[in-house]
């Protein structure tokens, strides 16, 4: 996980696989996928504010990490 505090963004790396697209969940929330479909990383804005992990992959993972980093969760 990276956290980049000026820009209250953190990024989670789920795997070291190629990227090849990414996917906008919505304005604060993004997934990265490999050429095969597999999610590589998840990036999420306005950290500072909470997080949604609704349809997140690795979603539980995630949750862990972030409750760990002291970042809010809104499932």
């Amino acid at each position: 996980m990276e956290y980049d505090r000026a820009a209250d963004a953190i990024y989670i790396y789920l795997s070291d696989a190629p990227y090849a697209y990414g996917e906008n969940l919505d304005p604060e929330r993004r997934v990265d996928f490999a050429k095969d479909g597999t999610p590589i990383g998840v990036e999420l804005l306005c950290v500072s504010e909470g997080v949604i992990t609704n349809d997140l992959p690795h979603r539980g993972e995630i949750e862990r990490l972030l409750g760990e980093n002291h970042i809010k969760l809104f499932a």
